[in-house]
């Protein structure tokens, strides 16, 4: 159907200054305010892990987004990580989550 919209899912890895800046916190806040579902934790090498699914728009924009983070975070790069991972129903919950870190 023409008028359905386009999903999409990325894992990403962001790199740089995005630990104890709040960076999770805010990409709760702006996957929520943008629709997206999926999940974001710190990894123990100082990045942050993020599955993002929705609206291919929605999705492109955040991710954009994540490449400036929080007013105190310095992102580095954004790497969307091909293949590695295989999401579940359970990755996707009504909304965005901020997971333990890993």
């Amino acid at each position: 159907m023409a008028d359905e919209p386009e999903l999409m899912a990325l894992h990403l890895k962001i790199q740089g200054r995005v630990q104890r800046v709040y960076y999770r916190q805010w990409l709760v806040g702006e996957a929520t305010a943008r629709g997206v579902r999926g999940w974001v934790r710190n990894r123990a090498d100082g990045s942050v892990e993020a599955v993002l699914s929705g609206e291919m728009s929605a999705v492109r924009a955040l991710v954009q987004a994540c490449h400036q983070g929080p007013p105190k975070a310095k992102v580095e790069r954004v790497i969307q990580i091909p293949g590695e991972y295989r999401p579940t129903e359970d990755d996707f919950p009504e909304e965005f989550r901020q997971l333990p870190t890993l």
